[in-house]
This record gives structure tokens, C-alpha cells and sequence, in this order.
């Protein structure tokens, strides 16, 4: 017979399922934390989880510094704890326990840190800590402790969930500057990049990001067979949502690093990552239709740039590129090595990923079996691709077919916080189909819903970042644009 408090926990899952907006549900899941006992578990420090003695010695040391005023020997503990995970505090396991936060002490430790950086952000110059001392450590302390960054997967027409999702993190400024995107991941990382925060808002809750013809789609009369986005259609919705800028120019506009993946549509060639580090000169749209570009479904694309002159000219003519998400759809490590990236929240839509994470979590197996079990089938379909390489040379349509086959398999599907739409939402003719205004709608609503339960772990493990990113973009000496350098316009 189930007791009263399962009967409660039970009643507000249900009515947090329902609710429309993101204060209400937080409401709900704090009464469901205090219901369940989750709410006591967070004030319990100790835990298998974590280092909590190794946390609370920081914390107390931290107050106990600020106390005493000494500002010298606060920055020299704080170089010595900050690192990203530092004693385990990121691992998803601890954010998975509670509906909303986690253990006290390790929100404790972040916000204590916060205010000891800003602290010494502010605290007047002195010959025992002078302006260089100040600068020279937030910039290590920013190499150190990394930076966050979100990754948008391939998704087909699914991709509308990304849109929940961000719409999501900016409305609560938790939106990373570091944004990757792969097929219909790159459309929205290209709008984006694209727009300020104040037109970014507007664009997100708008209808600003829909097919031109979507009148006509919505008035169209139901039928088996569902019509199927084009190259055309495609190229009217960029222009519709994109503005024609280079990755270099939408950069110098609203200050966001994004890049977007494509595949290389010959043999023998590699992936890329299109950002306004490695081509900035490359026009957003014509890497976002290449990235876009399905095999079999749209043909290949040959990139597009602006020469010396700012005149439009083709880049790499040679080459043509196809959807991105074939190749390396969460480019995490390119980001690692460009951005100093070592947080990741990826918004994953992608059918094949969501169908993969289905059918693993109904196996009746330890999480630790079922990483043995990736582990092997990463290798065997290493191996694999070997062996139809040697053997199909003599076939290389075939043997370019398997290679992407296998990579699309092999792939790393997840990151540090991962937002998923319910795997229900999947239907196959809707994967490059023609939607209504109405389904765009319900996966917008899947995207901001998904992303409500993972809001406090994004605004926990990233908030030392974002504080140091905050105090370097707004230090005297520091230049914002510390990525890329900036274009200087001709006399």
C-alpha cells in the first residue's frame, strides 16, 4: 500500500508535468525535495559522491581569509581551489538525487568563491597586490577552471527543441558564449551568433523562425504522406533567419564564439569545425547549408567567402561538404582545444542518439556494464572501418557509405548536462518533413521543459566560470575579444 508521502511525490510529478512556466515548476520541485526527504539530503555534507572534507576546508578557509582581511593570502588560496570538478562537485550524480539543486555545502563552495573573485576584483591596488598581480591571476584562473559551452546536435526537424532550449537559457542569462551546431543544430547556433541579447530574446519567442510557407503548410489538409523540406525551402528559411554575415562579423556584433560542423563530402578529407577562429572570412549561411546537407537527401555545398576585397568568392572549390552531425555532431574536443572548453551542455535531439540512450537504458545492466559494453562496440567498430577500407577500395562509393556509417555510431553522444526531448517525439516522417505551426510548437515546449529540470545544475557548475569570464571582458586592460583579432577597417 503506498504511503502518504508517495502519494504526494507522485501527485506533483504529475502537476509539475503540466505546469507552464518555469517559477511554478520550481515551486513544485521544492515541495516535491521536501516531501520525498530529498530537501534533507542536501543539507547532509558527507556523501561518497564527493570530497566534502576537502570542500568545507575550503570554504572555511575562504570566509576565514576574507575575515581577516587578508587579501594577499586570499589570492593565493584561491589559486590554489579553483579548478573545474574540483573534489567531484560536477558529477551529474549529485544534481540527479534532488528535483532542483544539490548538497548545501557544494553551493556553499561556489558562492563563496564568486564573492572572493569579485572581492578581489574590486579591492584597491596596493604594492602587495598590484593591477598586473590582479590581472595575471584571473587569466590563469580562467585557463584553469575552463569554460562551459553548449552544443547543439544534429536533429533533423526535431530541431525546434533546440530552440526551447535556448529561448530557456537566455531568459535566465545562463546562455553559454561558446556554441557549437551540426545540421539543424547549426541553424540555431547561426541565429544565435547572429543576434544581440536583446534581439536574441525577441527572435526566440517569435515566429521569426519558421518555414516561409508556413501558411500554407498549416492550412495544407492532412495526408500519409508528408511533404519533405528541399534544398529550396532551406535556403528561404536561412535567408529569412540569418543574417549574411561571416563568422568574423556576427563575432565583432554580439561577442558569441560559434562554429558549426561539416563533413567533407570526398574521401580522404576530415571534418571541419567552421568558426571565426579557423575561417573567418567563411559566410555563416553557406556553412550552415553545408552542415544541413544530408547524404542522399540535399547535394553537397561548396562553402562561400569574402575575399581581400569583400567580394563574395567561393572557398575551397575544390571541395564540397555535407551534414555535420555525420561526422562529429558535439565537437567537444575541437571546442577544448579552441576555447578552453572543459564544461559541456549539450541540447541533444538528434533521432539516432535519442534511439541509442532508449534502447541502452532498457537494458537490465550496471551503468558500469553498460560503459564496458560502449566501450568495446567503439573498438570493434574501429576495427570494422578498417577492414572495409582495405577491402573496398575498389568500391569507394560503398566504402565512403560504411566509413560514415560507422562514424555516425561511434560517435559520443552526450556531455556533462544533457536536455533531451522525450524519445514519443520521435516520428520518422517527421524527420525531414514539412512541419505545423502547432507541432514546432509542442517541440519548443518540449525544449523549455526539459531544460527547467537542468537549469540549476547549468547556473551551479557554471557560475565561476561565468563570474571570471565577467571580470575579464570588464577588466581596464583586458580586451574582450581575446579570441579573435579584431578587423581594422580601412582609411
Amino acid at each position: 500500500m503506498p504511503t502518504m508521502t508517495t502519494t504526494s511525490s507522485l501527485r506533483l510529478d504529475r502537476t509539475m508535468r503540466s505546469v507552464t512556466n518555469y517559477e511554478e515548476w520550481k515551486k513544485l520541485a521544492l515541495e516535491h525535495d521536501a516531501v520525498s526527504g530529498r530537501e534533507k539530503w542536501k543539507t547532509v555534507e558527507k556523501s561518497k559522491s564527493y570530497d566534502h572534507v576537502y570542500i568545507r576546508s575550503l570554504v572555511d578557509n575562504l570566509k576565514e581569509l576574507r575575515r581577516q582581511k587578508d587579501d594577499v593570502g586570499l589570492l593565493f588560496a584561491l589559486n590554489e581551489g579553483i579548478h573545474g570538478n574540483i573534489g567531484g562537485i560536477g558529477k551529474s550524480t549529485l544534481y540527479e538525487r534532488a528535483k532542483f539543486g544539490t548538497k548545501q555545502l557544494i553551493e556553499a563552495y561556489v558562492d563563496e568563491t564568486v564573492s572572493a573573485l569579485n572581492h578581489i576584483w574590486k579591492v584597491p591596488e596596493s604594492e602587495q597586490l598590484t593591477a598586473s598581480d590582479k590581472l595575471d591571476f584571473f587569466e590563469r584562473a580562467s585557463h584553469c577552471f575552463g569554460r562551459s559551452a553548449l552544443m547543439l546536435s544534429g536533429a533533423g526537424s526535431l530541431g525546434h527543441f533546440h530552440r526551447g532550449v535556448l529561448k530557456t537559457l537566455a531568459e535566465h542569462e545562463m546562455l553559454p558564449n561558446v556554441i557549437s551546431g551540426s545540421s539543424a543544430g547549426s541553424i540555431f547556433a547561426a541565429v544565435v551568433g547572429s543576434y544581440t541579447d536583446d534581439e536574441l530574446i525577441e527572435i526566440l519567442s517569435g515566429d521569426i523562425i519558421k518555414d516561409p510557407m508556413q501558411d500554407k503548410i498549416d492550412r495544407r489538409e492532412k495526408s500519409r504522406m508528408r511533404p519533405q523540406v528541399d534544398a529550396s525551402t532551406l535556403s528561404n528559411t536561412l535567408e529569412a533567419v540569418v543574417p549574411n554575415f561571416t563568422f568574423q562579423e556576427a563575432y565583432e556584433k554580439t561577442g558569441r564564439c560559434i562554429s558549426i560542423t561539416i563533413a567533407p563530402s570526398e574521401e580522404h578529407q576530415n571534418s571541419r569545425l567552421m568558426n571565426a577562429v579557423t575561417s573567418p572570412n567563411v559566410f555563416i549561411r553557406s556553412a550552415v547549408t553545408a552542415s544541413c546537407a544530408v547524404p542522399g537527401v540535399f547535394p553537397p555545398v561548396m562553402l562561400m567567402a569574402k575575399n581581400v576585397y569583400g567580394e563574395p568568392t567561393p572557398y575551397l572549390p575544390n571541395r564540397r561538404w555535407v551534414d555535420g552531425s555525420v561526422t562529429d555532431d558535439l565537437p567537444a574536443k575541437r571546442l577544448a582545444r579552441l576555447y578552453g572548453v572543459n564544461h559541456y551542455i549539450v541540447s541533444q535531439a538528434n533521432p539516432l542518439a535519442l534511439a541509442l540512450k532508449a534502447g541502452e537504458n532498457a537494458l537490465p545492466l550496471s551503468d558500469l556494464t553498460k560503459s564496458l559494453m560502449r566501450l568495446s562496440t567503439h573498438e570493434i567498430l574501429k576495427s570494422s572501418e578498417k577492414f572495409s577500407r582495405r577491402y573496398l577500395r575498389g568500391v569507394p562509393e560503398v566504402g565512403k557509405a560504411l566509413s560514415m556509417f560507422y562514424s555516425v555510431i561511434a560517435q559520443d553522444y552526450t556531455g556533462d548536462v544533457n536536455i533531451a526531448p522525450n524519445f514519443d517525439l520521435v516520428d520518422p516522417q517527421k524527420l525531414l518533413g514539412q512541419l505545423t505551426s502547432n507541432e514546432i510548437r509542442e517541440l519548443v515546449d518540449a525544449g523549455e521543459r526539459a531544460t527547467w529540470t537542468k537549469l540549476e545544475q547549468i547556473r551551479i557548475c557554471s557560475k565561476i566560470g561565468r563570474t571570471l569570464d565577467h571580470i575579464l571582458d570588464n577588466h581596464d586592460t583586458h580586451n574582450v575579444k581575446r579570441f579573435y583579432k579584431k578587423r581594422v577597417a580601412k582609411k
